[in-house]
């Protein structure tokens, strides 16, 4: 394979996108998961001019996962600007919007939410009800929905995006590229300015809870104020993220990452060497360890770096879902658990009761506000939180 020649500072920034090896926060993932796998997919873009600064897979197809809601705010956000409904109108919740898969509010058939708590709700929680209620407000049917969702992204320019459902919830059909949610993300920011501003929106109040917003980067990375995570088994850590600074916004989007942890520092890395090439001074963050980058000549490896710190934010919570008769049923189990907190690794461990093997189904690796989004869904299966080196369980 051709080796890259990356002698000028221009040619090695573009080298770097190809051959960083980032930092993993736990064990080593798998092949198939890793940055630099065959699903892994990212860009990096100049907001204004859509100026493309890095690329790898970029046109390559991928699930979009929770990205998906991006789509679903446009159109809210088009229909507010043209007035067809308001902030304060009432979304009906039916059967089907209500039992979405988590993560979700908890909505109930024949309940009511604002346009606004919904918007809330999506750039938040990711909350798959509230979604699926929007989009049967705004177009009818979920199903009419997603053909609408579909035409407009080719209106936009995503030629290589489908859209099934309002949420991102699996399906083999919905699918998108980094280039496509790069070009989704420049409208969103350009064409609706102030609903923009929904996407930095920190935590919102819901039935007396806070719901906090699961995009880490808001608090990670300077300058950084929207947009959107996503997690499915098919997809892996999806991310995109828009920052400014020195009045340069970039938008950057990471594909098939094997964790939050990952995720997070390649887009920090990815952004860095963006405003690095727009000649915007970069402020190392307080305790950032220097990179230890790799040039290689295949953007199918990366070498995993791993420090000290166990995980970021804190994450250093757990649940505990319940145990289960079958190694099947838990893993099961705790997969609908991390998909509710779009956060933390699966851990799956046999146990004996009464001489009898079970199998006890948790996820590890969780802040104390995924650890609380991930259980409320499961109650029923006697989820508890566990609190972080003490192991206890946390109060409510």
């Amino acid at each position: 394979m051709a080796s890259f020649a990356c002698r000028s500072r221009k040619q090695l920034l573009r080298c770097l996108v190809v051959a960083v090896g980032f930092i993993s926060w736990a064990a080593p993932p798998p092949a198939s998961a890793q940055i630099g796998s065959a699903r892994y997919s990212s860009i990096v873009v100049d907001a204004a001019s859509g100026e493309v600064l890095e690329e790898v897979n970029a046109d390559e197809p991928r699930h979009p996962a929770s990205l998906t809601k991006m789509m679903t705010l446009y159109l809210a956000f088009e229909a507010l600007r043209d007035r067809r409904i308001s902030m304060d109108e009432a979304v009906p919740v039916s059967v089907h919007a209500a039992e979405m898969q988590p993560s979700k509010l908890g909505l109930m058939p024949s309940s009511r939410i604002t346009v606004e708590q919904s918007i809330l709700g999506l750039v938040t929680k990711s909350a798959n009800d509230a979604a699926s209620a929007l989009g049967e407000l705004l177009g009818g049917s979920e199903d009419r929905f997603a053909q609408m969702m579909t035409l407009r992204a080719r209106a936009l320019g995503m030629s290589h995006t489908t859209f099934q459902n309002a949420s991102g919830l699996p399906d083999p059909e919905q699918w998108t590229t980094a280039r496509d949610l790069a070009i989704l993300s420049r409208h969103l920011i350009n064409d609706f300015p102030v609903y923009y501003q929904y996407f930095s929106t920190p935590s919102f109040v819901w039935h007396r809870q806070v719901i906090y917003n699961h995009d880490r980067m808001l608090q990670s990375y300077p300058g950084a104020d929207g947009l959107k995570t996503g997690y499915t088994e098919a997809s892996g850590h999806n991310l995109v993220t828009s920052a400014l600074r020195g009045g340069v916004r970039l938008v950057g989007v990471v594909l098939g990452a094997s964790s939050n942890g990952e995720r997070d520092i390649h887009m920090a890395a990815l952004l860095d060497h963006g405003f690095e090439q727009m000649d915007v001074p970069i402020a190392r963050r307080p305790n950032q360890p220097a990179p230890r980058i790799a040039l290689i000549s295949s953007a199918r490896a990366a070498e995993v770096v791993r420090p000290a710190p166990a995980h970021p934010h804190g994450a250093n919570w757990s649940i505990q879902v319940g145990s289960f008769a079958t190694e099947a049923a838990a893993r099961s189990a705790a997969a609908a658990a991390r998909r509710a907190a779009e956060a933390g690794e699966i851990r799956v461990e046999p146990v004996t009761v009464h001489h009898k093997t079970m199998w006890r189904a948790q996820v590890v690796g969780l802040s104390s506000a995924d650890a609380q989004d991930a259980c409320p869904g499961h109650r029923k299966g006697g989820c508890i939180v566990v609190r972080p080196a003490s192991r206890q369980v946390a109060s409510r």
